[in-house]
């Protein structure tokens, strides 16, 4: 469980970093790394989207289990 955590996170944190491209410079990364919607790149985006939800509900379960 600790790994799922810790690759689910990384996933996150390069999530973040790439919208937070978008956003300050109209910049995709990803896209500019592996093409424009290609199927790696769907991929990736895919693997984030499962990752943040993971991250979710594990953030959720942890502070469940402190109280």
């Amino acid at each position: 469980m600790r790994i799922l955590k810790i690759i689910s996170f990384i996933l996150v944190i390069i999530g973040a970093l790439n919208w937070g491209l978008v956003g300050l410079f109209n910049f995709n990364l990803v896209s500019a790394i592996f093409g424009d919607m290609t199927f790696l790149t769907r991929t990736i985006y895919i693997l984030v989207g499962i990752a943040a939800i993971i991250s979710l509900i594990t953030s959720f379960k942890s502070v469940a289990d402190e109280y």
